[in-house]
């Protein structure tokens, strides 16, 4: 008897088994949970989140100012006369309101 040369069935449920295996797991590495597509959307949020953190670090920084240059220890009186005008609605009584 001659044997061909056609491959056996399970040399090729071998590899086509090995194939799907290979297939799942380089789909799993790009687009799966921890893949190369997720990894690229938490960089971009990560960026974002830095971007929103140095605003409000400038608008803490800001705000402990205006905070300090009104406490008792340092007065600023250009600061507290603008914050009774915009707040309170005084004026002084030599000024002309004009609307």
């Amino acid at each position: 008897m001659t044997r061909s040369n056609r491959p056996s069935l399970g040399a090729l449920a071998f590899f086509a088994f090995a194939f799907a295996i290979g297939t799942y797991f380089t789909f799993a590495a790009v687009q799966g949970d921890f893949g190369l597509f997720r990894r690229v959307e938490i960089s971009a949020e990560r960026n974002m989140l830095q971007r929103d953190l140095a605003t409000l670090d400038a608008e803490v920084d800001r705000m402990e100012n205006l905070t300090r240059r009104l406490s008792d220890d340092y007065l600023d009186l250009d600061l507290l006369d603008q914050q009774a005008r915009s707040v309170l609605g005084l004026l002084r009584s030599d000024e002309i309101v004009i609307r």
